[in-house]
Order: structure tokens, then sequence, then C-alpha cells
């Protein structure tokens, strides 16, 4: 009967152990709870709200049901924006990813000394302010800038011209931008990655006869996945998101050619006061960027 007891008593202190432990850590983390939820949560819900109003911020809104999201998808303007945030994709990620893989590549197993000196060259652009990089960008694109200049030397001078001014090319200027600030990062997210993978497995397939190339096909690649789906995700949320790089380059321009969401969002808002109509595109980007990051997750997951 005492032991019995005493086998009960054991474990009704052990189960308050855990239920202490796990309140008190709650309590750890309801400080930054109320903030995310005051700052992150709340917000989002309001854009939501917002979203299926008629409303300029001012008067008293009235309902407007699906008539923003509606305005979203068939409006020139703004469905052109959301087709140029996914074209900016294609510079801001696919092509950084590549060139991350063919620098690493490069590198990996070949360069001994001064990695330290490559990393911080290739990673630069990330720890400068995107301003300052839109506006050096803008001069090397203008008509007297750096880019025209240098190509006037190799006697290419009949293709020059202000590069965020064309019609046809500004989109494609403004993304190779974008593939300038992010290749850095995808190789060095891709050098570390490389660095875990076990070198007996490249001792392996060496001595199988396996090249270099076959080594980093084989090797390297699949143990790369991971990397390859966090660099996927961090910059195809750059390239959606960006703003304030296209609105130092271009503001949009020429005639609408470098419209992104962010940007229509902002003037929608603050410039023509349609704050449901900047709330509905603003919640179209968001489950974007959901069903891509998504995606991206699903298929670079590591199978178990």
């Amino acid at each position: 009967m005492a032991s019995g007891a005493l086998l009960r008593g054991n474990a009704t202190a052990g189960t308050r152990r855990p239920r202490r432990s796990r309140l008190r850590a709650w309590l750890y983390l309801l400080p930054a709870l109320v903030v995310y939820a005051g700052f992150a949560i709340y917000s989002a819900a309001g854009t939501v709200w917002f979203s299926f109003l008629d409303w300029d911020g001012v008067a008293p809104p009235t309902w407007a049901g699906l008539a923003n999201y509606t305005r979203v998808l068939t409006e020139p303007l703004l469905a052109g924006a959301i087709l140029n945030g996914l074209v900016l994709i294609v510079f801001f990620s696919l092509i950084p990813i590549a060139v991350g893989l063919l620098l690493t590549g490069l590198l990996l197993g070949r360069v001994r000394t001064g990695m330290t000196f490559f990393r911080t060259v290739f990673f630069l652009p990330q720890v400068l302010p995107l301003v300052a990089v839109g506006i050096t960008w803008r001069w090397l694109y203008s008509d007297d800038g750096m880019i025209n200049r240098a190509l006037e030397t190799v006697g290419l001078g009949a293709i020059t011209h202000a590069w965020l001014g064309d019609y046809h090319f500004a989109l494609i200027a403004l993304g190779l931008i974008g593939t300038w600030c992010m290749s850095g990062l995808c190789m060095v997210l891709f050098m570390s990655g490389a660095q875990r993978i076990d070198p007996s497995l490249h001792e392996a397939a060496a001595i199988d006869g396996a090249g270099p190339l076959r080594r980093f096909r084989y090797v390297t690649l699949p143990g790369l996945r991971r990397e390859v789906g966090i660099a996927a995700v961090i910059t195809t949320i750059a390239a959606l998101a960006s703003f304030d790089l296209v609105f130092v380059t271009t503001n949009g321009g020429p005639a609408g050619q470098t419209n992104v969401p962010a940007l229509l969002v902002y003037r929608l808002a603050f410039n023509e006061g349609t704050i449901g109509g900047a709330s509905a595109l603003a919640v179209v980007l968001t489950l974007i960027v959901i069903v891509l990051v998504s995606a991206i997750r699903l298929l670079t997951r590591e199978a178990k």
C-alpha cells in the first residue's frame, strides 16, 4: 500500500515538472508573442479586412466585397505588375542559384588560400543598402555611365543608350541588378553547405574514376539540396517583395514596364488613397509568396 502510494506520488510529481517547465517556457516567450501578435498577426488581419472595403483612409469605409480582388486580377496595370514580379524571379533566384553553383564548383577544392577574400567580395552586395546599390547602378546604366563607355571602348558605341529608359530592356536591366545582388549570397550558402559533405564520398567517386564534373554532379549537388532550397526561398521572396531597388532606379518606368506589386501597393495606398485596392494587392502577393515558397520547400525536401 505504502509503496503504491509512493509510486503514484512520484508519477504525479514527474508530470508536474514537465507542466511547470512548459509553463515557464511560455512565460519566457510571452513578450515576443505579444509583440509579434500586435505588429504582425494583427496587421495582417487588418490588411485582409481592408481588402474587402472601399476606403480612402479618411472617409468612412464602405463594403466592396471581392471588387478589389477582381480589379487586381483584371486591371492590366496591376496584373502586369504581378507578371513583372514573376519575371524578376528568373533574375533574382534562378540565375543567381546557377551562378552560385558555378562559382562553388570552380572554387571548391581549387582555392586553398584566400577563401575569406572571395566570400567577402561576392557577399558584399548583401551588406550594401539597396538604395545605394540602386543609385550606383542607375549611374552605370545612364547615357554617360560606365557601361556605355565600356561599350564605346570596344567599338560597340552604336548600341549604347539609357538602358533603364529602354521600353523593352528596362525590366531585364533591373533584373540584372538583382542577379548581381543575389549571386554572392547563393555562393556563400553553397560553399558552407559543400563543406559539410563527407569528404569520403568525393574520395570514393574519384577512386571509381569520376572526374571533377561528375563528382560535382553526383556528390556535391545532391548534398546541397537543403542549401538550394534555402537560397530559392530567400531570393524568391526578395524578387516578389522588391520595392526600394525599383523605386530608386526606375520608379516603375518607362511606361509601367518595371512596375512591381510592392511599388503599386505603395502608390495605391499613399498616392491614390485606395487602401482597399492596395490591401487586396498585398494579400494576393502574400498568397503568391506562400504558394511558391511551399512548392520550393516541397521540391527541395530531403528524403527521410
